[in-house]
Order: structure tokens, then C-alpha cells, then sequence
């Protein structure tokens, strides 16, 4: 458990390293049939950001925890990229895609955590 947490930080970290914003964290631990643990949500302003934060991601996830995700889904054209490490999925997306898949409430079950963006005033 206690390296899924340290993943799931490092992860958040990674988001954060690029401006990710609106960050949140659904742990999915107590809810039967989920296919992982935890769901890392957050949004890019554009494409080209949505890039840089999977970049940032997959970097700090492989430098600071020493894992490397199983499969990376979505780059071609970068409005939503998933990133599947087992028992943490990240997903990445554009604003209005975000809104139009709502993954929060699909787990209202979860235990959603927000993680305040870093530059907010």
C-alpha cells in the first residue's frame, strides 16, 4: 500500500511540474469491481500541454518511484491521454472532454481527494 501512495504522489508531482490543473484523486480501494486502485484526474490547456504533463509524468513516476506505466493511451491527438500503471490509472484531458466523460461522479463511491493547483491565488 504503501508504494501505491508514494506512486500516486509522484504522479500528482509530475502534473504539477507541467501546471496541470484541477487535480484530483479518486481511491477506488473500497469499491468492488474496479480494475485498479486509484484514478489520478487532471487537465491540460491544450494538446501540446497535455504532452508535456504525460512527459513530466512518466518521467518523475520512473526517476522518483521507479515504476514505468504498462500502457500509455491517447497521444495521437492528446485530448485525453490515459496512462495505465496497474493499480493507478492517470488520466490527462482537455477541459471540455473532462466535462463531457465526468469520471468523478461515474465513482461517486470513491474517496475523491482535490489537490489544490499550485499557482492558485
Amino acid at each position: 500500500m504503501e508504494k501505491k501512495n508514494k506512486l500516486v504522489e509522484t504522479i500528482v508531482k509530475g502534473i504539477q511540474e507541467k501546471k496541470g490543473s484541477n487535480i484530483v484523486v479518486a481511491d477506488l480501494r473500497g469499491i468492488a469491481g474496479t480494475i485498479c486502485d486509484y484514478f489520478v484526474i487532471c487537465q491540460g490547456n491544450s494538446p501540446t500541454q497535455i504532452d508535456a504533463i504525460t512527459d513530466s509524468v512518466e518521467e518523475t513516476a520512473r526517476i522518483e518511484a521507479g515504476e514505468k506505466p504498462v500502457k500509455i493511451a491517447g497521444l495521437t491527438n492528446a485530448q485525453w491521454v490515459a496512462m495505465d500503471y496497474s493499480d493507478v490509472m492517470v488520466h490527462i484531458f482537455l477541459p471540455e472532454v473532462r466535462e463531457y466523460y465526468n469520471l468523478e461522479d461515474l465513482w461517486e463511491d470513491a474517496k475523491i481527494t482535490v489537490v489544490p493547483d499550485i499557482d492558485a491565488d
